[in-house]
């Protein structure tokens, strides 16, 4: 676990975690704007909470060593990441449980302060069907393999905060 400390100070770890959710957001847009596959509302809010482990990503390789800066990533990436996986595990059951009384809202609310739909509608517009399966890999749908992602994210975060707080063996 002091290994785990260690190398949660530097910034290959954060560097990698960024890397891996430029990835993650280069595909949704591929899926988006290659593919044609309009984003669902939940789909634009499960983009954004993997942008929030993105920026957590960046303070955390910011100064890694800074114990409260390395703190403040990962209280963001666990938030971030919880919150990806409430929404992902909702919209699979958007999905695979549909019903008229559970239902997405038909267009994405993002707060007056921060409206992202209307500044970059090319990301954060939503056009798709929540309820509608457009793509499996698998045999698991886009939401299904989003709480896979989240809740692998979720598993790494709890390593490495668990190398943070268990003491050094003498």
């Amino acid at each position: 676990m002091q290994y785990i400390k260690q190398i949660s100070s530097t910034r290959s770890p954060w560097l990698l975690l960024l890397l891996f959710i430029l990835f993650f957001e280069g595909s949704a847009l591929f899926f988006q704007h290659g593919l044609h596959l309009g984003p669902c509302v939940m789909c634009i809010y499960e983009r954004v909470a993997m942008m929030g482990i993105g920026f957590a990503a960046i303070l955390g390789l910011i100064n890694p060593s800074n114990i409260l800066i390395r703190w403040s990533g990962l209280i963001g990436w666990g938030i971030s990441a919880g919150w990806g996986l409430k929404l992902a595990m909702q919209h699979v059951d958007y999905q695979f449980n549909p019903s008229p009384f559970a239902t997405c809202d038909l267009f994405v609310q993002f707060p007056s302060w921060a409206p992202l739909n209307q500044w970059i509608p090319w990301m954060f517009e939503a056009t798709g069907d929540c309820s509608k399966v457009v793509w499996m890999f698998v045999n698991l749908s886009m939401p299904q393999w989003l709480v896979i992602i989240f809740a692998a994210n979720l598993l790494a975060l709890a390593i490495v905060m668990l190398g943070q707080v268990i003491p050094k063996r003498k």
